[in-house]
């Protein structure tokens, strides 16, 4: 017998979600760093921020309460001014935020600061968040878009944040169990060790599928889909989204995910063609693992989709 929606939306809610004390705990964590950090480039930089957005899966309510497992990371996005693209001015604006922040916690460990390829990183022990900050060159004549860089390679890519959250949104508009669909693959993904597979790169697939086949069905028969679709394609299929401006880029990668706000980005350009192969060989076990469970009413074998913590029930 298959799961029905209110067992697995009890398993979201109790297991999955982050809870609403903990997400109003983030939030005043989040927004002390951004005062702070805002108060002292205002004071001791000539950067001009021009805006301040929460981004990432914590913006879209996709992410997942913090576990041994699964952390917790709040993507935070200053929109900068006056700035050039390229790639001087991106080291010199992480080496920047980098040495603020460095001041602004005079008395945290060097080591709980890190520059990341897009973004300098504070972690914080006490709550266990880590939050990016990601530095945008705004684009004045687009707003919300702007120029996200990679320190490594050189790369400036286009994006925006408020248009990225509004994706999502749509999409919870079109199913308004999408969100618990992205955290069920998430913790998938988490408990199958599968770090190649990003949680951005789970949401435009799990987009992608309501697109195209509309919001019918159960959770759980949607969720056996999205494994199913992973397995069957290969991650071989280009996909892209009627949001994207034509025409779209031109990619060698071995999978190809157009993101939804910039057409020339392949937002799964970093997996690999063996990392591909383990994705899809975890998908073909896992859908088989469900189909199981679903067809024999075994509920003990969704514990080898999503680990020891499956419930969709209280304890006794």
């Amino acid at each position: 017998m298959p799961l029905t929606n209110s067992e697995i939306r009890f398993y979201d809610s109790n297991v999955l979600r982050l809870p609403a004390d903990k997400r109003k705990e983030y939030h005043a964590q989040v927004d002390r760093l951004i005062t702070e950090l805002s108060r002292s480039i205002r004071n001791q930089t000539e950067i001009q921020i021009t805006k301040v957005v929460k981004a990432g899966s914590f913006a879209k309510f996709t992410i997942l309460r913090k576990t041994s497992t699964d952390p917790v990371d709040v993507d935070v996005v200053f929109y900068i001014s006056g700035k050039n693209i390229d790639r001087d001015t991106l080291e010199s604006l992480n080496n920047t935020i980098h040495a603020l922040l460095l001041k602004v916690y005079p008395n945290k460990h060097v080591e709980d600061f890190e520059i990341q390829r897009k973004a300098a990183t504070a972690s914080f022990v006490g709550s266990g968040l880590s939050v990016d900050i990601v530095p945008v060159i705004e684009d004045p004549s687009r707003p919300g878009y702007g120029w996200q860089f990679d320190i490594k390679d050189g790369t400036a890519l286009q994006t925006c944040a408020p248009c990225q959250i509004k994706f999502v949104q749509v999409r919870k508009d079109n199913d308004a169990d999408f969100r618990t669909l992205v955290r069920l693959a998430k913790r998938w993904r988490n408990f199958s060790e599968l770090s190649a597979l990003k949680s951005f790169t789970i949401e435009l697939i799990m987009a992608y599928l309501l697109d195209r086949d509309g919001a019918n069905g159960t959770i759980e028969e949607k969720f056996r889909k999205f494994l199913l679709y992973i397995a069957q394609s290969g991650l071989k299929e280009l996909i892209a989204f009627p949001e994207n401006a034509r025409p779209l880029g031109q990619f060698s990668n071995p999978v190809v995910i157009i993101d939804p706000v910039y057409s020339h980005n392949n937002v799964a350009a970093r997996i690999t063609e063996q990392e591909r192969q383990e994705i899809v060989s975890a998908a073909q076990a896992s859908w088989e693992a469900a189909h199981f469970a679903s067809a024999e009413n075994d509920n003990e074998v969704w514990k080898e989709i999503f680990g020891p913590r499956f419930r969709i029930e209280d304890q006794a």
